[in-house]
């Protein structure tokens, strides 16, 4: 297993590692944090936003993969719905779509969340991202935010996925 590798400055603090490396750029304006810290278990990396600290919920990044040969990225997004279902008030699938093509499949969901929050109940936006790596790797990318965050961090999420690839050295 390979840690995150990034083009991000800073000090990254891995709680799960991944498969294989990764590179990624992280947009301005979020914070890297260790995912132990933050509660995330089973998290590679996680990023905070940072203009919505102190919001009541900080938008956040994560990202976790594994190998998975078993498995298509519509079994492994329909699994992520149901364990979401089991772990909030209610979990509601918005939007599912294929992106990528034969060279680099992926697939994206859109869900929405209720759930509680530091004991406050709290309407969440989750936008998933699964992309299909060498070596039946798969790697999901998560942007968690309040519906209210949701329009002003999308763009910076989109812009994250656009750059995370496998990282294949020079």
């Amino acid at each position: 297993m390979a840690a995150v590798e990034t083009t991000h400055q800073g000090e990254m603090a891995m709680a799960t590692e991944l498969p294989i490396l990764i590179s990624f750029e992280l947009p301005e304006g979020w914070q890297p944090v260790s995912p132990d810290e933050v509660g995330a278990e089973g998290a590679a990396f996680v990023a905070l936003n940072l203009a919505t600290q102190g919001s009541g919920f900080t938008a956040n990044i994560t990202i976790d993969g594994d190998r998975r040969p078993d498995a298509t990225l519509a079994d492994l997004a329909d699994a992520s719905a149901r364990d979401l279902a089991a772990a909030t008030q209610e979990t509601t699938v918005v939007n599912r779509e294929e992106v990528g093509g034969p060279e680099a499949p992926g697939l994206t969901q859109l869900l929405r969340l209720t759930t509680p929050v530091n004991d406050v109940v709290l309407e969440l936006v989750q936008s998933q991202v699964y992309l299909a790596m060498p070596g039946a790797v798969v790697i999901r990318a998560i942007l968690t935010s309040t519906e209210d965050q949701f329009a002003t961090v999308v763009p910076d999420f989109q812009k994250f996925v656009s750059t995370l690839q496998p990282d294949i050295g020079d």
